[in-house]
């Protein structure tokens, strides 16, 4: 399969880096040491359409193809892993599925919103404190139709943009065996939003403990058919696995960026490290593993884009680009020696932030139980 970008991916792929190192990574170490959201730049990101990436052009949405959309996360976190990740939860796990499911009215009332820069984003609420990966069985955040209203019950952790999003996009459980997902408005009475989780990294990415103490929400917001909330969530996480994938790429990037100029200008010995063997070889392999996880990454893209299936692909994508990722800027750390430990140099931030990969959207594990899954097919 050919990844050769179109021109129009290369222009996209140039304007994005270029609006992410002016306005993202110019602010990255201050986001990170004062755990502060970039609200600067994400103010910013409705006109370039880095908000409406899943959002079809109909509801004003950026209507561009699942590659570019991969490579706007990717350059979103070659700039700040904290911006990028906020901004890959709006995309991949709050407007999709609004997009994928969501009915008419719900399309036109939230999506332009969430899409068109006016400072609205979205959260999707799915973590339990007694539940992990656990989806089918774990949750417990209940939701009963009363009349014309939901009334949700339960208490959600993890949720990324909690505290600064204007919905989130919670799963409940709606009979016994079945869940569905209901679209909450942030300013909804009973809704509780905790302090922001303190974090190894991602800092400037709120992420909250959410309690729904009889919140009570129309009956129109829920998201699609009644009781296919499961199924709903695991088509929305493969397309944000492809986002993950991405955003690892793009803090691996960055790494390697940091450790080849300090390669090149770091002496020992009366010449630069760059001509040491062992330097050489990390750099070598940083390259190589940073071009690898990128094609995976594209590769599942393009399988989403034409409408195959890309659970598996997604899955080896975020897998292989993710756990590349901890190992490149690991390695980047050790290229600055004691420098690297320092916060005075990016690296030690790109290095904290990359660990939260191989975690969050579906633990390196858990992406190794879907491949195996897919290619033994079974269920």
């Amino acid at each position: 399969m050919d990844f050769e970008l179109s021109s129009e991916q290369q222009m996209w792929r140039e304007s994005v880096h270029e609006f992410a190192a002016k306005e993202v990574k110019s602010r990255a170490r201050e986001t990170d040491e004062h755990a502060r959201f970039n609200w600067e730049a994400v103010g910013k990101m409705g006109p370039l359409g880095l908000l409406g990436l899943n959002v079809p052009e109909a509801y004003g949405g950026t209507g561009i193809d699942a590659v570019s959309a991969a490579i706007a996360i990717e350059e979103l976190g070659w700039a700040c892993g904290s911006t990028a990740l906020a901004i890959a939860a709006h995309n991949g796990l709050a407007c999709a599925p609004l997009a994928l499911f969501g009915s008419e009215a719900l399309k036109q009332r939230w999506l332009p919103r969430l899409a068109g820069g006016q400072g609205q984003l979205g959260a999707l609420a799915l973590t339990e404190p007694g539940a992990g990966s656990d989806l089918g069985g774990g949750v417990r955040t209940s939701a009963v139709l009363e009349g014309e209203a939901w009334i949700i019950v339960g208490q959600k952790m993890w949720t990324t943009n909690a505290s600064i999003a204007d919905v989130i996009v919670t799963l409940c459980r709606t009979d016994r065996d079945r869940m569905s997902l209901i679209l909450v408005p942030t300013g909804t009475p009973g809704l509780h939003i905790g302090p922001p989780e303190k974090k190894m990294g991602l800092r400037g990415s709120p992420t909250h403990a959410v309690t729904y103490d009889e919140v009570r929400v129309p009956r129109e917001n829920l998201v699609g058919v009644e009781g296919e909330g499961l199924a709903q969530t695991l088509a929305v996480l493969d397309g944000g696995r492809i986002g993950i994938g991405a955003l690892a790429v793009g803090l691996a990037q960055a790494a390697f960026e940091e450790a080849l100029q300090y390669a090149q200008a770091r002496e020992t010995f009366g010449e630069p490290i760059a001509r040491r063997q062992a330097i050489q070889f990390m750099l070598a392999d940083a390259a190589s593993e940073i071009e690898a996880g990128r094609l995976m990454v594209y590769r599942a893209a393009s399988l989403k884009q034409r409408g195959q299936p890309f659970t598996v692909a997604a899955a080896q994508a975020k897998l292989l680009a993710t756990e590349m990722a901890e190992r490149v800027t690991r390695n980047a750390i050790q290229i600055h020696g004691g420098y690297g430990y320092s916060a005075e140099f990016p690296v030690e931030r790109i290095y904290r932030d990359a660990r939260l990969m191989t975690i969050g959207e579906g633990t390196s594990e858990i992406q190794r139980i879907v491949i195996a899954r897919g290619i033994l097919g079974l269920r």
